[in-house]
């Protein structure tokens, strides 16, 4: 067995805990002195999730680009356009050699949506800088994806609180 440079995970699924799970690597990679990006594409700026407010107790760099989620949109172009300077962002990070961990939390969406060609994120993180790890996040992740992945795994949904009528709880989902 060998030790790569860097791996990539993907986190899908229609079970909940893709992000949690990528914020998870997220603390870890901080604590071992790793410089970490995050590049949301779905979340905007009026989330304010409590990991969001972690990452910039922990000095994370973290990029929330989205405006929100696309069936609360009233300018799709502006949706598409924000999806789109997203994976840019994302794209720098990824080659830019400065960071040992860039989590692409909900890219797969922006995949889905056809806001960036599978193929740019597929040779993005092949030709990513050699010691640069990466998760991406998403439901739905297509087979290009599954097969750069490392790691792959499918979140389940067996039940969800929101299916008996209860609402997000701060700290447990945001």
């Amino acid at each position: 067995m060998s030790r790569a440079e860097s791996i990539v995970l993907l986190n899908t699924g229609h079970g909940k805990g893709k992000s949690s799970a990528a914020f998870g690597v997220m603390g870890r990679g901080w604590a071992r002195g790793w410089n970490v990006a995050v590049v949301q594409f779905i979340k905007g700026g009026k989330w304010k999730t409590g990991e969001r407010k972690l990452a910039d107790q922990l000095a994370v760099e973290w990029h929330t680009l989205g405006d929100g989620f696309t069936w609360e949109s009233t300018d799709m172009d502006e949706t598409i356009a924000k999806g789109r300077h997203a994976w840019s962002v994302a794209a720098e990070k990824l080659e830019s050699g400065q960071y040992q961990l860039v989590i692409l939390d909900e890219v797969t969406y922006a995949v889905k949506y056809g806001w960036v060609p599978v193929d740019d994120v597929v040779t993005a993180v092949r030709e990513r800088a050699p010691k640069t790890n990466v998760v991406l996040t998403g439901r739905d992740a297509p087979e290009e994806l599954i097969e750069i992945g490392d790691t792959v795994t499918e979140m389940r949904k067996v039940k969800h609180a929101y299916d008996q009528g209860i609402k997000a709880i701060k700290g447990v989902e945001y």
